[in-house]
């Protein structure tokens, strides 16, 4: 019997169960520490080791075998879990030493520790508490790890010791927008010399309650979060070395002018502490040296910008001659000195290949990444991936590792590269029941990047309602070289639609500039965008039936879903807005105000780009769902238009989803959200067959 996509692709995660994972290259190369799941349906991921000089794959840690009967995690750590969008289990994160010669990692608050050199089992360490983001000294002999919000250190002699501990504040961990937004997932630092922690202190107390509840379970009380919406106090976040003998040093700089703590680290090269700060509208950021004997700091540099700044994952770093490396707007400075072209747009530094930079990075195509070499002494970058596609890269002395996506391949594919070898990685992933056809384009006068995709069989002259599927908002590409992206559109696009996504200005990929496209309005430009590619491909694409437009998104694609027939009946017919921001009033601080400011000082630009405010505008069908779990884009934003459709007459459907969060990973909630889907816009234009 054959299984129906929707089934399948919840099942398998989107086929990327039994893919390999989060791969380290060890620092002399010898081996890569990965994670993988034993098929394409299980979801349980084990660790694993290659040894990079002979090909052999080996399980070092399964949790079936470890703890057999438990799968109960800490309540913190599926907080941590949700802003990853991590929704496998088992072994799904672990840290090495810096030779990459011990692991360890947490499985249901237990804290667990691997000799991977010694080829014995993994030990369970006796910790104070359950266990959160565990992270190893360099030399592999001390674990700090976070439990109930305090900050500890295990030897593997047994000795468990607190380095800090406060009431309702934590030590160690990240803030919600240091997670959710700034792609800062640590809040703790090892020292080079392994006699000190720098830590992060979080103090929440400023910022806004609110409660995530239940309704189907009314006996159940209600989460009390604390969300800085936009607008409000953030967390206060304050640095601090702690050393194993109990002393502590605080990390001094201009919180008032600079609030938020974009990244830290403790480089080897550093002369202390490498810290990356940012003010909190965002159009200022500032690279800092703290001295680790009196937390004083230098600023090492400064940026500004009159929309925001960006800096480049992998950065500030110094190199191993003692100059600092900087990102910023794309590109890789060396003490202020670009480093990268300005053709290259650089999406992040993944590591070090025998002394050089590995680069990840796009040169004209966007809907490609590439890996680079780019040498830290100026010389031209070097492309290291060849195929047109989607590639990632890790490094270790002189070894490569590569993850290569493509339209030709049916998943990733890892190969590790060795004086002169070359090993696959094993995929134990299921292969999707067929192969996505998108036709990629760039559109209008702003070269938008686009996708049409037919159904399979479809005869040319047959005309299609369409269906548009965008995301179409900062930081998340939509038009991707690689065929896992695509494997849902084409299942809608068999369901008789010809489906069309655009990426436009906001998306990465292509500049600074086009990024900084949505600065003030996260409605006319992106929703103008949609129209526009719309009405290009169908020059391009005839049987593109534009009377018949539907559209269809999650998150920020499900506010330009709303927005879509809000504003623009005229072209579309339809939409389906799943986890949708409607009032960016309700929306974390920090991706907020980087676009739209502070609702107190820019009001208009918060009223323009809220679905609410149009909600009396509607004439078309539309399908409102939300997960009533969710923390990140509340319940409250579909609530709110719903009521405020119902105040104006408007009909229209929602449909909540139980005890579902941002991601909705329940099997049979992922299969049947789409088939509703379907069904709802089938019958909004009013298709037939």
């Amino acid at each position: 019997m054959t299984v129906p996509f929707p089934r399948l692709a919840a099942r398998t995660r989107n086929f990327t169960l039994g893919q390999p994972r989060t791969p380290t290259v060890s620092g002399d190369g010898r081996r890569v520490v990965f994670l993988r799941s034993s098929s394409g349906t299980d979801r349980v991921h084990s660790l694993w080791v290659l040894d990079a000089e002979t090909g052999v794959e080996r399980c070092v840690a399964d949790p079936r075998v470890l703890l057999p009967e438990s799968d109960d995690i800490p309540a913190a750590e599926r907080a941590l879990r949700e802003r990853r969008r991590e929704s496998s289990a088992g072994i799904v994160a672990y840290a090495c030493n810096d030779a990459g010669t011990v692991a360890v990692f947490a499985l249901s608050g237990r804290l667990f520790r691997l000799d991977l050199l010694a080829g014995s089992d993994a030990e369970e360490v006796r910790t104070a508490g359950p266990v959160l983001d565990p992270r190893l000294d360099p030399a592999g002999r001390r674990i700090a790890y976070v439990t109930d919000g305090r900050l500890h250190v295990v030897d593997i002699d047994g000795s468990d010791a607190c380095l800090a501990a406060e009431d309702d504040v934590t030590w160690g961990l990240p803030d919600f927008i240091a997670a959710e937004e700034l792609g800062r997932f640590r809040g703790h630092w090892w020292s080079p010399d392994g006699t000190a922690v720098l830590a992060a202190r979080v103090d929440e107390s400023p910022v806004p309650v609110w409660h995530i509840s239940d309704p189907a379970d009314p006996a159940r009380p209600a989460t009390a979060v604390h969300y800085p919406h936009a607008g409000a106090p953030n967390a206060v976040v304050t640095l601090h070395v702690l050393t194993l003998g109990g002393g502590r040093v605080d990390v001094a700089w201009d919180r008032t002018g600079y609030e938020y703590l974009v990244t830290a680290g403790w480089p080897v090269a550093a002369a202390g502490p490498v810290l990356g700060v940012l003010s909190r509208d965002q159009r200022s950021s500032r690279v800092l040296v703290a001295d680790p004997v009196t937390g004083e700091t230098t600023t090492v540099e400064t940026r500004c910008d009159e929309a925001f700044t960006q800096a480049v994952p992998g950065t500030p770093d110094v190199l191993a001659d003692g100059r600092l490396l900087t990102g910023r707007e794309a590109r890789l400075y060396v003490d202020g000195g670009a480093l990268t072209p300005p053709e290259l747009y650089v999406r992040g530094v993944s590591g070090h290949l025998d002394g050089d930079l590995l680069v990840e990075g796009t040169a004209g195509e966007p809907e490609c990444n590439h890996v680079w070499r780019v040498p830290v002494d100026g010389g031209a970058p070097e492309r290291l991936t060849a195929d047109h596609g989607y590639h990632s890269g890790r490094a270790g002395a002189e070894t490569l590792l590569l993850v290569e996506r493509s339209l030709d391949l049916p998943d990733a594919r890892m190969t590790v590269h060795r004086d002169g070898s070359e090993w696959t990685v094993r995929s134990f992933a299921v292969a999707p029941p067929y192969a996505p056809r998108p036709v990629l384009a760039r559109v209008t006068e702003r070269r938008l990047p686009s996708a049409v995709l037919y159904p399979a069989g479809h005869r040319a002259g047959d005309p299609l309602p369409v269906l548009m599927d965008p995301y179409a908002g900062p930081h998340h590409q939509e038009v991707v070289a690689y065929r896992g992206a695509w494997l849902e559109p084409q299942w809608w696009a068999d369901q008789g639609f010809a489906v069309v996504v655009v990426d436009g200005r906001g998306t990465p990929g292509i500049s600074a500039e086009f990024e900084r496209g949505v600065a003030g309005d996260l409605a006319g430009p992106v929703l103008t965008d949609q129209v526009d590619a719309l009405r290009a491909l169908a020059g391009e694409h005839p049987d593109l039936d534009l009377t018949r437009v539907a559209i269809r998104g999650w998150s920020f694609g499900g506010h330009l879903a709303a927005l879509a027939v809000l504003l623009r009946p005229d072209v579309f017919h339809a939409a389906v807005a799943g986890a949708p921001v409607t009032d960016f009033a309700l929306y974390d601080t920090a991706y907020t105000e980087r676009y739209l400011g502070l609702p107190q000082e820019n009001p208009e630009a918060y009223a323009r780009s809220s679905a609410i405010t149009f909600a009396a505008e509607l004439t078309r069908p539309l399908m409102l769902i939300h997960g009533l779990a969710d923390d990140n884009v509340v319940a409250a934003h579909t609530l709110r238009l719903s009521s405020a459709l119902l105040a104006a007459g408007k009909a229209h459907e929602v449909l909540p989803l139980t005890g579902v969060t941002h991601m909705a990973s329940d099997e049979v909630v992922a299969e049947n959200l789409l088939v509703l889907q379907r069904d709802f816009l089938r019958r909004a234009l009013r298709l037939t067959g």
